[in-house]
């Protein structure tokens, strides 16, 4: 068994995810909105600077590190990151051999990092609301996109590799 199998990347069809926004701007949408909401109703997390610089530094250091980790896999094996870009095959090793979205968990870590790194409460209130929007808006088509596109063995990398961890 192969850890990776080529797709021909024809233009000649529509070949895209068609998620909502890129993973980053939805991230970014809701972040930078809470901050806004933050700057008019101050919600602070109630821990000291000193206190909230461990979370701080571990979510925003496994944020890159996960993010390098599963980007590192992505150019190996010559496929694109973009997911408005076609995908050219699927990834299994690396992260992509513990979850089906290493890149969506680095910016869910990013996200909690950069609550506690200016200090609001704002952004873990809106954490839910925002994975169901990332779920639905992005992870649901990514998938249906995928499952089109390589079949069973998508849906066999689905039976065997968890959607998060």
């Amino acid at each position: 068994m192969t850890q990776q199998t080529q797709i021909d990347d024809s233009p000649s069809r529509p070949d895209i995810p068609g998620v909502i926004a890129p993973p980053v701007v939805l991230y970014a949408i809701f972040f930078v909105g809470t901050f806004l909401l933050q700057r008019v109703f101050p919600l602070p997390i109630p821990l000291s600077a000193r206190a909230a610089f461990w979370p701080t530094a571990i979510f925003l250091n496994l944020s890159g590190l996960l993010a390098l980790w599963a980007a590192w896999a992505m150019i190996r094996a010559k496929t694109r990151i973009n997911p408005l870009r076609p995908a050219t095959c699927l990834v299994r090793y690396g992260p992509f051999k513990y979850s089906r979205n290493p890149l969506s968990i680095s910016l869910v870590l990013l996200y909690v990092g950069m609550a506690f790194q200016i200090n609001t409460l704002w952004p873990l209130f809106f954490l839910p609301v925002f994975l169901i929007v990332y779920h639905y808006g992005i992870i649901r088509r990514e998938e249906r996109y995928l499952g089109s596109k390589f079949g069973d063995e998508y849906r066999n990398y689905c039976a065997s590799v968890r959607r998060w961890l």
